[in-house]
């Protein structure tokens, strides 16, 4: 039987996998390769080195630099997508006829090249991309960012549409599902992969609770300070904040409060032991498109989970959550769940509800869409 070959174009080189996006493209490429699919890998780079540990999941990894410089803020195209417009990235996908996946608008600069019109095409989207970018400006509190985040929301939304060029469109959360489903034909939902093959709960109960994320984004940002600002601070139970780059401001404002402690860019290890030993992860977020895979590692990682509407809506997990929308209901919230053991019959529901959010069923229904095709 001929071996399964497949393009997959990422707009970033996704190990080591330390963020939403690139966490979802790595445990997507080491589910294809458990499934007999031969991935060549075109990826960009631009923050991280050449990494040959993705040599063990590939048939090949093709590298390019990513375009840097003000003169791309003036294209028409999104700056994400016209940075990443690498010509010799059209050649080899010209070069083989293999199926190709597209990972994000980012990496769709060739989705609707004349040279490629005839092949099988997917697009994993990663966002509502527009949505995504006009959230971060409501967030951001610098003037240039700002004003770049709306002119890329507007200029994104106008991008979108060369999304019909695809034949099927992988969207990463049911809300995203329903949007692309309204515009666009083939729409298939298919979340996140991650790192979890298995529930790593401990039964018991936790002593702290926990928020985690990339503390560098700006939404990120603005989750911890409504925790600490309007929780917290009528609390005496015991937050963590652990996570990658916080800023000046949020180091200070930390440091001056006896209940709440940072842990800066923790190690795997050590994020891991934090999410096993906590009472719950406490997670609001102001952001409402794609998938929180902040979400799914807690789920799969951690006792409770506290969580607000954006995060849960209509994604399935709803029923696995404490949910709460204002600072009085996480406090309720917090107080209700703050004494309570985690059981082993807890654990084992749990695992039964996550079972469609698993890299093994998610990698199946992947393998089909790509024979489909």
């Amino acid at each position: 039987m001929p071996e399964t070959v497949i393009n997959m174009v990422a707009f970033d080189i996704p190990y080591p996998a330390n963020y939403g996006g690139s966490i979802d493209i790595f445990y997507k490429l080491k589910t294809l390769k458990e499934k007999g699919i031969a991935v060549i890998l075109h990826c960009f780079e631009y923050n991280k080195s050449e990494q040959p540990e993705l040599e063990n999941y590939c048939k090949s990894v093709v590298y390019y630099p990513r375009n840097k410089g003000l003169k791309f803020l003036f294209s028409p195209l999104p700056y994400i997508v016209v940075t990443r417009k690498h010509q010799q990235l059209l050649k080899n996908l010209k070069a083989n006829d293999f199926p190709i996946l597209f990972e994000g608008l980012h990496s769709c600069a060739f989705l609707d090249a004349p040279e490629l019109k005839n092949r099988k095409k997917i697009i994993r989207t990663h966002n509502i991309e527009h949505d995504y970018y006009s959230g971060l400006q409501k967030a951001s509190k610098n003037l240039f960012t700002k004003t770049y985040y709306a002119f890329e929301s507007r200029k994104l939304k106008r991008y979108e549409p060369v999304l019909q060029h695809a034949n099927a469109i992988l969207s990463i959360s049911p809300n995203d599902f329903e949007y692309f489903l309204k515009r666009y034909e083939n729409v298939e939902y298919l979340p996140a992969f991650h790192p979890f093959s298995e529930l790593k709960i401990k039964a018991g109960k936790g002593t702290y609770f926990l928020y985690h994320g990339n503390l560098s984004v700006e939404e990120n940002e603005m989750a911890v300070h409504f925790l600490i600002d309007q929780v917290f601070n009528r609390l005496e139970a015991q937050l963590i904040v652990a996570g990658k780059t916080p800023g000046k401001r949020l180091r200070e404002k930390i440091s001056k409060l006896p209940n709440v402690t940072l842990q800066s860019n923790p190690s795997e290890e050590e994020m891991n032991n934090l999410l096993q030993n906590a009472q719950a992860c406490v997670l609001p977020t102001f952001q409402g498109t794609g998938l929180k895979l902040k979400l799914l590692t807690s789920l799969f990682s951690s006792r409770y989970v506290i969580a607000n509407p954006t995060m849960v809506n209509n994604i399935g997990l709803e029923d696995l959550c404490e949910v709460a929308n204002s600072a009085e209901e996480f406090i309720a919230a917090i107080n209700k769940i703050s004494s309570d053991e985690f059981t082993t019959e807890q654990i084992k529901e749990r695992k039964q509800k996550l079972i469609e959010f698993t890299n093994d069923f998610n990698g199946d229904k992947l393998l089909k869409i790509i024979e489909e095709l």
